[in-house]
């Protein structure tokens, strides 16, 4: 399987994230962009979670269907199941569609995985992280990671 570099000008790889993109801050989502995809790529799909929380991994952001010549998520994705460019987005754990940012009350890791696919997939919008992995399986082409860090002040 092939690697996917995922990258965000807002911060760097194990630093911390800019309180614009927590519940600190206007909790939008942070820009991303990722390096091409590979041949056969139909779609992508992208989660963020913070395996630190308190109760086991808590996830802050689920979005699928993502067209396979994207190359970038801009900043402040809205927080509706359906998008525009005909992605999809999921249910995080706040319970919310869309992406909601870290909130911890102490230093937390937060992982934005990034996946290759070689299908669109068939779930509606508003899936969970579970029913988007059980979906990914036997699909994946490519993945990556960025993890980043916060603590509210």
């Amino acid at each position: 399987m092939m690697d996917l570099k995922i990258t965000s000008p807002a911060f760097k790889e194990g630093e911390m994230i800019p309180k614009k993109y927590t519940c600190d801050g206007p909790d939008v989502s942070p820009p991303l962009a990722w390096s091409p995809v590979p041949a056969g790529t139909k779609s992508l799909a992208l989660v963020c979670d913070d395996p630190d929380a308190p109760r086991g991994t808590w996830v802050h952001w689920v979005i699928y269907n993502l067209r396979a010549e994207l190359n970038e998520l801009q900043e402040g994705i809205p927080k509706q199941s359906a998008l525009k460019n005909g992605a999809k987005q999921g249910t995080n754990d706040f319970g919310d569609i869309g992406y909601g940012g870290p909130c911890p009350p102490a230093l937390h890791r937060y992982f934005f995985k990034i996946y290759a696919l070689d299908v669109m997939l068939d779930l509606g919008a508003g899936a969970t992280k579970a029913k988007l992995l059980k979906a990914l399986e036997g699909h994946i082409l490519a993945q990556g990671q960025l993890a980043g860090k916060y603590k509210r002040s």
